[in-house]
């Protein structure tokens, strides 16, 4: 093996100069060689398991403005909706019929939910499902509130940070928004108890080595449960519309630099990569990742949530959606799993 991946892999850490090397390398078999030690990596704790967590999108309302973002305040062409309690509590119960054991429950920052209806609706689930984990998607909140929905029965979060450099952020957000608040957030969900997720976009305008190395540090830092990273892909009706998106290889390559230097994470190959390549949720698992999230929203909503143009699997029922990415998963030779999944240390820090 290469003595440069292995001396990654072994101090569990990169140097910038090192990046930029695997970023830019046209020596493919030094990339294969990289992909190998990650999945090699992520089997050592995981062994051959991917896990599914089922995805509902419940609003797409959003109070935010972000430059890259689909349903985005001032994007007038969003056909906005919300999910009822009731209608998520549907989809929770569709899922767990089809073995799922963890809902990701995901949207924009949505006033309409208040503190009290999303720990009513956290509360309801898990009292009608005792044994599934609940993740949130929902933004950044108080502490306060991060602390409700960790009572209420949540025991993950996802906040992708987008990017770690202060100014590269300020270049993606309209100026309300907080680089300083983001990265609050996500130290408020450790320091809570929540398995964390954190994240960003490959590709994004402005993106450079130098933000890439930051992300990597964060990831160091933070030592995030989860981490979820895809090619940005532009949606027409943002400023941003007309930027090049991310690219598959990128994308690839990161997956296993994150794994090499922080092999127990839980890493998600993300419905993005499968919108930019046919095959790239398959790609994103031999690069490395283990986790897939096939989406659990009614049929009738799905193509309402874009956050990016040309977003896959927006016409299948749940069970057809199950059915593809087990199979899927399986053709290329991995055991798909539908129970929790939990991060290998959360039940020591618990």
């Amino acid at each position: 093996m290469h003595t440069l991946i292995t001396e990654i892999r072994d101090k569990q850490n990169i140097t910038k100069e090192q990046l930029q090397l695997l970023l830019e390398t046209d020596n493919q078999e030094m990339i294969e060689e990289l992909m190998v030690c990650a999945r090699t990596e992520a089997q050592k704790v995981y062994g051959n398991k991917v896990y599914m967590r089922g995805l509902i999108e419940f609003t797409n309302y959003c109070k935010n403005n972000c430059i890259y973002c689909g349903i985005r305040r001032d994007n007038c062409h969003v056909d906005r909706y919300r999910l009822t309690k009731d209608q998520i509590l549907d989809c929770c119960q569709s899922g767990y019929r089809l073995g799922f054991r963890t809902f990701v429950l995901q949207g924009g920052e949505d006033p309409f939910y208040t503190d009290d209806l999303i720990c009513e609706i956290v509360s309801e689930i898990k009292h009608q499902h005792p044994d599934c984990a609940i993740t949130l998607s929902i933004g950044e909140k108080s502490r306060q509130a991060y602390e409700r929905y960790f009572s209420a029965g949540a025991e993950r979060c996802l906040l992708r940070h987008e990017t770690a450099d202060k100014a590269h952020y300020e270049k993606l957000h309209p100026k309300e928004m907080s680089f300083d608040n983001r990265i609050r957030c996500l130290h408020d969900l450790k320091e809570i108890g929540y398995q964390t997720g954190c994240g960003f976009m490959v590709g994004s305008p402005y993106q450079t080595v130098d933000t890439l190395y930051e992300d990597l540090c964060l990831i160091k830092e933070l030592e995030p449960e989860m981490c979820g990273i895809g090619p940005f892909i532009p949606q027409a009706d943002t400023p941003f519309g007309k930027e090049v998106a991310g690219t598959l290889e990128m994308t690839l390559r990161l997956l296993s630099i994150i794994r090499l230097i922080h092999p127990t994470v839980l890493l998600p190959a993300t419905t993005a990569l499968g919108t930019i390549h046919p095959l790239g949720r398959e790609k994103g698992i031999l690069a490395g990742a283990n986790v897939v999230m096939p989406n659990l929203s009614p049929v009738g909503v799905r193509k309402k949530y874009l956050l990016y143009d040309n977003k896959i699997c927006t016409g299948e029922e749940a069970s057809e959606c199950c059915g593809c990415m087990m199979r899927r998963m399986q053709g290329i030779g991995y055991e798909v799993v539908v129970d929790r999944g939990d991060h290998p240390l959360y039940d020591k820090k618990r």
